[in-house]
């Protein structure tokens, strides 16, 4: 047994994560196979959209000259000599006098240039004219060539997380398939010969696997693809086995302490690089992060809050980088004031969770790292910097909300 030489700054760490964490490199998807996934580069419209100047309502394509001093105490005849249907032109031109039936999106008519909507026309009594009630200026009710996407413009940015309406202009631009980041592999290892499977009831000195669900669901939640989430004793071959299979983004849970089967940390120094081991925060100080080849690895505690706080504070963040996606906590933020008052130490980051009531934010725990259950009583979670020794009651502050 031994103690941390040093504690790193929360911050420290986020730092070298920014930093140092770069995307992925990128593949290609199908257009119906990309929701959700991030753009690797700027798309560009190679068309115009639409490609044909089209009519915006249901009508009659005119010559605007033609349709001045139109009123329905002037009402002015036009012959139809043809209609237009969307996919489908009408071979007429329109001439002075002349109209052509038109619905919306069909191709204007050549010698068109305005669209009078059927509401401001009357029909004729010879079932091959109509009368025009009101004037159309140039350019009314007709859709320009490039009005939506010009040619050369970009229709999706890089980074973009590709949203159902992006997938709809990419395909109106032709763009059957499209470069996104790849997704980060990530492989969870839930250490302790105590654990049994998730969902088993507990018996004797044994509990079930907590951590296993709860990460599954945050790595896919941040764009990581779960390539395995395995049980593993406390024994050294079987870790060591376990951290060096091939993955971007190891997650273990357990022995990453200090105590005597806290066997993690020395493998990880051992088989690559141990960045960090020991961080100035509550909870989750036994946290670490350390690099086996292009591999990182994020030590989590065993305790449950642990886990969560720390993947939320470090390997979610990475995980998120590497697929191309923001930094930042998934998390809604907004200012509530302190019922009571939140106390913490100079140099110490902690992760208080809390309830919001209409009285105000009630603090519920700051320690208690394996108290799970602090985590589904809390609506959120309020972060106290280093920089503080805690807040007032009554002080404004930012709760960071679960849901």
């Amino acid at each position: 047994m031994r103690g941390f030489g040093r504690r790193f700054p929360v911050t420290e760490v986020v730092d070298w994560i920014d930093h140092q964490i770069k995307p992925l490199d990128c593949e290609s998807l199908d257009l119906h196979a990309a929701a959700g996934r991030v753009a690797a580069r700027d798309v560009v419209s190679a068309v115009d959209v639409p490609s044909f100047e089209r009519s915006m309502m249901d009508g009659y394509a005119v010559r605007s000259s033609d349709t001045e001093g139109a009123s329905t105490y002037n009402r002015l005849s036009f012959v139809v000599v043809g209609e237009s249907l969307p996919g489908c032109p009408s071979g007429a031109r329109v001439e002075s006098g002349k109209a052509v039936r038109i619905m919306t999106g069909a191709p204007m008519p050549q010698g068109a240039d305005a669209v009078v909507p059927v509401e401001a026309t009357e029909p004729h009594e010879s079932g091959r004219q109509v009368w025009i009630v009101e004037g159309a200026p140039r350019g009314k009710h007709v859709g320009r060539v490039g009005e939506d996407i010009a040619s050369g413009d970009v229709v999706v940015p890089r980074g973009r997380k590709l949203r159902p309406q992006d997938l709809g202009v990419l395909s109106s631009v032709g763009v059957a398939r499209v470069d996104v980041v790849r997704r980060p592999r990530v492989r969870i290892v839930i250490t302790g010969s105590e654990i049994l499977p998730a969902g088993t009831p507990p018996e004797g000195f044994r509990i079930a696997d907590a951590n296993g669900p709860m990460l599954e669901s945050l790595v896919r939640r941040d764009g990581g693809e779960l390539i395995a989430s395995d049980l593993v004793a406390d024994d050294e071959t079987y870790l060591r086995n376990a951290i060096t299979a091939p993955s971007d983004v190891v997650l273990v849970t357990g022995a990453s302490s200090v105590g005597k089967e806290d066997v993690v940390p020395s493998l990880v120094r051992e088989l690559g690089e141990l960045l960090f081991h020991g961080l100035a925060m509550r909870p989750s100080s036994p946290a670490g992060v350390g690099r086996l080849g292009d591999t990182i690895v994020f030590l989590l505690p065993g305790n449950p809050v642990s886990t969560l706080c720390a993947y939320d504070f470090f390997a979610g963040r990475a995980i998120r980088l590497l697929g191309g996606r923001s930094a930042h906590w998934p998390y809604r933020r907004a200012p509530h004031r302190l019922r009571r008052h939140l106390n913490s130490l100079l140099g110490r980051t902690d992760y208080a969770r809390v309830r919001v009531t209409d009285e105000g934010v009630e603090p519920l725990a700051i320690g208690g790292a394996s108290v799970l259950s602090s985590t589904t009583r809390a609506d959120g979670f309020v972060v106290i910097p280093e920089s503080s020794e805690g807040f007032p009651a009554g002080a404004l502050i930012d709760v960071w909300f679960y849901d």
